[in-house]
C-alpha cells in the first residue's frame, strides 16, 4: 500500500515471465489442488486473460440462446441440489457443467443460419451461459437446512405444498437480497484486494480457463468435443446407476461388508456389526467420487481423517464410558447389536447421542477457523473500510453539489485518496459496462422493505431482527467470499451456526414462546446463510467474466434471469421430494432414503439456544473451546510463521474446515466416497496427467449432475408408486434396511 497508482488492466500474458509471479502461482495452485503444468507457469490470474485473436467475438454477449440455455442447465443443477442436499448435506456449483455442456449446445446452434440460434459463438457468451446457470442452479441451500428443520421441529404446521406461498416469498427475499447486495463486491475483491489476499477463486478460474481452451481454435475445439463427451458419458452413467440402485441397493450403490460378514457368520459376528453401527460401509455415490476427484488430497485426507477420529476413536469412546447412547435400529433380537449413534430426536430429556455431542467441536472449529482466516488480513480488512467510506462520502458529496449544497466534511473526505497497493489494476470494464448505482442500491432497500413486511406477517419476525439477519448476511458474505476465493470451500455452515447462535442471544427473554424463537431462529439463520450463499456464488462468477472480458451489467442480468426462475423452481423440488418422502420432515423417522445431516444440525443448534431444557454437555463444551484456540493458532502460525522459504510446508498442514465437517456429518460413508474419488484422481494424474487434465473435471461434473438428476428421477417413482421399495429388493442391507 506503498502507493497509489494503479496499473492498466492489461491481460494475462504468456510472452511475459516474472519469477516472483511464478511462485505466487505455484503456490496458490498447490493449495487448490490444480497441477502447475496445467496452467502456464507464468500466466498471471489476477489480469484478464489474453485470448488468441481468431476467437474474439464482438458480438453482444447476452443473448437469448446463452441465457436458455444456461437457465436449462441450471435448472438440472438445482434440481440435482436438493436431492444431494437432503441426502448429504453438500450443494455443488453449476458453473463447470454449465460450461462445458453449454459450449456443446451452442456451438452445434451456431452452425446454423437459422435466427436466434444461429451465428458465430465465443467465449464471452460462453460465460454468459455459466452465469444464467449459476443463477437458476441456486438457493437451495436453505430447502436442505433451516426450512426443514422448522416442520421436524414443529416450529411451522402443516406441509410445504400448503405453505408453498410463503416458502416462495422467502426463497424471494434471499436470492434478490444476495443479488443486489453482492453486486458493490465485485471490483473490491475481484480487483482491488485480490493480488494482495491471493483471491485466486480456484473453481471460478479454472471454468475460465476451460471456457478459454475450449474456443482456442481447432485444437480446443477437439478438446472441448473430448470434454464434452466425457462429461455426458459420465453424466448418463450416473444417472443410469443411481436410478437402477433404487431396485437393488444394496448391490448397486449401499456396500454393507461388515453387514454381509455377519449374516454369512449366521449372526454370531456381533463385532463386524458393531463396526457397521459407526457407518463404516461403502457407498457407490458418483457424486462424492466426483467430489474428491476435485478437492485433492489434503482436503480428502482431512475428511476422512476427521472421519476416522470422529467415528473410530471419540465415539466409541464416549459410548463406552457412557457420555453417549446409540439406540438399537430395529427390534428384531438377530440385529440387536445393530445401533444408531447419530440419533438428535428428543433432546434435553435423554442422554445425548454421539453425533450431539460431536456437533458442537465441529461447529466450533468451523467458526474459529473462518474468523481466524478473516482477521489475520487485518490490514486489508481496514483498507477495505477505509475504501468504503472514501465512496461513501464522494457519492453523499456529489448528491449534495447536484442540488447546490455544500460539506466541508464529505468534501475534504471524497478529495481524500485511500492509498492502495501499487499492484492494484484498473477495472477493464467501463462504466457503460457496470451495473449503475440506482439500478442495485434501490434493488437493494426494495428488497429489505419487502423483507421486513413478509417476515413480520409470516414468520412472526419484527423488523429490527430483519435488519439483524441482513446485517448478518452481509458480514458472513464477506467471511464466506473471501475464504471460499482461498480455500474453494465456502464456509456457509460456520455462517449459519453463527447466525443462529446470535438469534439465541437476540430472541431470549423477549416473549416468544420456545416454538416461536425456534421459527425466528430459523428462518433468520437462512436469511443470512441463502444471502451469504448466493452471494459468494455469484462473486465467484464475476470471476469467470473478470478473466475473460465480459461485461459485467451482463453477466448482472444473465445472473438476475436465472435467479427469477431458482425462485419458483427449488421450492417446487422441495414440495416435491417432501411429497415423496415425507420422512424428510419427520424427526423421528428411524429409516429415511434421505439422512438430512443439515437439517437435523440446524434443529439441535435451534433447540439448544431456544429451550432451556437443551443444553451443550459439559466435556463438548470444553473440548470444543480447547479445539477452537488450537484452530486460531494453526490459522496464525500459518499465516505468520510459515512464509517466505517455509511457505513449502503450508500443504503438510491439516485442513481444519475439511475435518470439522466430519465431525458434523451423521456418519463416515461420505468422507469415504470422496477419499475414494481423490485416490483415482492421484493415480490418474501419476498415470496420465495430460489425460487427467482434458477429462478429469468434466467427469467429476458429470458424476455429479448425474447422480443428482437420478435422485429426482428417483422422487418421480416414489410418487408414481413404481419405486424401488416397492419393486426392488434390499438384499444386501443391514435387516432390510438401507
Amino acid at each position: 500500500m506503498a502507493s497509489t497508482e494503479t496499473r492498466p488492466a492489461d491481460v494475462a500474458d504468456p510472452e511475459v515471465k516474472t519469477a516472483t509471479l511464478e511462485k505466487e502461482i505455484n503456490e496458490k495452485v498447490d493449495a487448490i489442488d490444480i497441477d502447475v503444468q496445467s496452467i502456464e507457469p507464468d500466466l498471471d490470474l489476477y489480469v484478464p486473460l489474453k485470448m488468441d485473436g481468431g476467437i474474439v467475438d464482438h458480438r453482444n454477449p447476452l443473448t437469448i440462446r446463452a441465457v436458455l440455455v444456461g437457465i436449462i442447465l441450471g435448472c438440472l443443477v438445482n434440481a440435482s441440489n436438493l436431492y444431494l442436499g437432503l441426502k448429504t448435506g453438500f450443494t455443488f456449483a453449476a458453473s463447470m457443467f454449465g460450461a462445458i455442456f453449454g459450449y456443446g449446445i451452442i456451438k452445434l446452434c451456431s452452425k446454423t443460419n437459422l435466427p436466434i440460434i444461429g451465428g458465430s459463438f465465443g467465449p464471452q457468451e460462453n460465460s454468459i451461459i455459466q452465469a444464467a446457470a449459476t443463477g437458476a442452479g441456486g438457493i437451495s441451500g436453505i430447502f436442505v437446512a433451516g426450512i426443514p428443520a422448522m416442520y421436524q421441529l414443529g416450529a411451522e404446521q402443516g406441509n410445504p405444498k400448503d405453505d408453498f406461498g410463503a416458502i416462495l416469498t422467502i426463497t424471494l427475499v434471499c436470492s434478490f437480497f444476495g443479488l443486489f447486495f453482492v453486486t458493490p463486491l465485485r471490483k473490491f475483491f475481484i480487483i482491488q484486494v485480490a493480488r494482495e489476499l491471493k483471491l485466486l477463486f480456484p473453481t471460478a478460474t479454472a471454468v475460465a480457463l476451460t471456457i478459454r481452451s475450449m474456443h482456442a481454435g481447432a485444437a480446443g475445439a477437439k478438446d472441448a468435443l473430448s470434454k464434452l463427451k466425457a462429461l455426458s458419458l459420465a453424466f448418463a452413467l450416473a444417472l443410469v446407476q443411481r436410478v437402477a440402485s433404487y431396485y437393488a441397493v444394496g448391490i448397486l450403490y449401499d456396500w454393507h461388508v461388515f453387514t454381509w460378514i455377519f449374516i454369512w457368520s449366521d449372526f454370531s459376528a456381533t463385532t463386524a456389526m458393531t463396526i457397521e453401527s459407526w457407518g463404516w460401509w461403502f457407498e457407490w455415490t458418483p457424486a462424492f467420487i466426483g467430489s474428491g476427484m476435485l478437492i485433492g488430497m489434503n482436503s480428502a485426507l482431512s475428511l476422512f481423517g476427521g472421519a476416522f477420529i470422529a467415528w473410530a476413536i471419540i465415539g466409541p469412546v464416549l459410548v463406552h464410558y457412557g457420555t453417549c447412547v446409540g439406540v438399537q435400529q430395529v427390534d428384531d433380537p438377530k440385529w440387536a447389536s445393530w445401533y444408531s449413534y447419530a440419533s438428535l430426536s428428543n433432546l434435553g430429556h435423554s442422554t445425548p447421542s454421539p453425533r450431539y455431542w460431536l456437533l458442537w467441536p465441529g461447529v466450533m472449529i468451523m467458526v474459529c477457523t473462518s474468523m481466524a482466516e478473516l482477521f489475520v488480513q487485518y490490514k486489508v480488512i481496514g483498507y477495505a473500510g477505509k475504501v468504503v467510506w472514501q465512496k461513501a462520502c464522494a457519492n453523499i458529496n456529489d448528491i449534495l453539489v447536484k442540488h447546490g449544497k455544500s460539506s466541508n466534511y464529505f468534501a475534504s473526505r471524497a478529495a481524500r485518496e485511500v492509498k492502495a497497493n501499487e499492484n492494484i489494476i484498473e477495472d477493464p470494464a467501463s462504466p457503460q459496462d457496470q451495473v449503475s448505482l440506482w439500478m442495485w442500491a434501490t434493488g437493494l432497500v426494495v428488497t429489505i422493505a419487502a423483507a421486513m413486511v413478509i417476515f413480520a406477517l409470516q414468520w412472526g419476525m419484527n423488523p429490527g431482527l430483519t435488519i439483524l439477519a441482513c446485517l448478518l448476511g452481509f458480514m458472513f458474505s464477506f467471511l464466506a467470499i473471501q475464504i471460499g476465493a482461498v480455500t474453494d470451500q465456502t464456509p456457509l455452515t460456520a455462517a449459519s451456526k453463527a447466525s443462529q447462535l446470535i438469534f439465541g442471544a437476540a430472541t431470549k427473554n423477549s416473549g416468544f414462546s420456545i416454538k416461536d424463537a425456534q421459527r425466528v431462529n430459523l428462518v433468520a439463520g437462512g436469511l443470512a446463510s441463502g444471502g451469504a450463499d448466493v452471494a459468494s456464488s455469484l462473486t465467484a462468477d464475476f470471476r469467470t467474466g473478470f478473466l475473460l472480458g465480459t461485461p459485467p451489467i451482463k453477466q448482472w442480468y444473465a445472473q438476475g434471469l436465472g435467479t427469477m426462475i431458482s425462485i419458483f423452481l427449488a421450492p417446487g423440488m422441495f414440495v416435491l421430494f417432501t411429497s415423496a418422502y415425507p420422512c424428510i420432515l419427520d424427526a423421528d423417522a428411524k429409516h429415511c432414503a434421505f439422512a438430512v445431516p443439515s437439517v437435523a444440525a440446524w434443529a439441535a443448534v435451534a433447540q439448544a439456544v431456544t429451550d432451556p431444557a437443551v443444553s451443550i454437555p459439559l466435556t463438548s463444551g470444553i473440548f470444543s473451546i480447547v479445539m477452537g484456540v488450537f484452530c486460531i493458532g494453526q490459522v496464525v502460525f500459518r499465516h505468520f510463521y510459515l512464509v517466505g522459504e517455509r511457505e513449502k510446508y503450508r500443504e503438510y498442514l491439516p485442513n481444519w474446515g475439511a475435518i470439522a465437517l466430519s465431525f458434523v456429518l451423521p456418519n463416515p460413508v461420505f468422507t469415504t466416497a470422496a477419499m475414494f474419488g481423490a485416490i483415482v484422481a492421484w493415480i490418474w494424474r501419476k498415470w496420465k496427467l495430460q489425460s487427467f487434465d482434458l477429462y478429469g473435471y468434466a467427469v467429476a461434473a458429470g458424476f455429479i449432475a448425474g447422480e443428482g438428476l437420478g435422485g429426482v428421477v428417483g422422487a418421480i417413482l416414489q410418487i408414481a408408486g413404481v419405486s424401488g421399495d416397492i419393486l426392488g429388493t434390499s438384499v444386501g442391507c443391514p435387516a432390510g434396511y438401507c
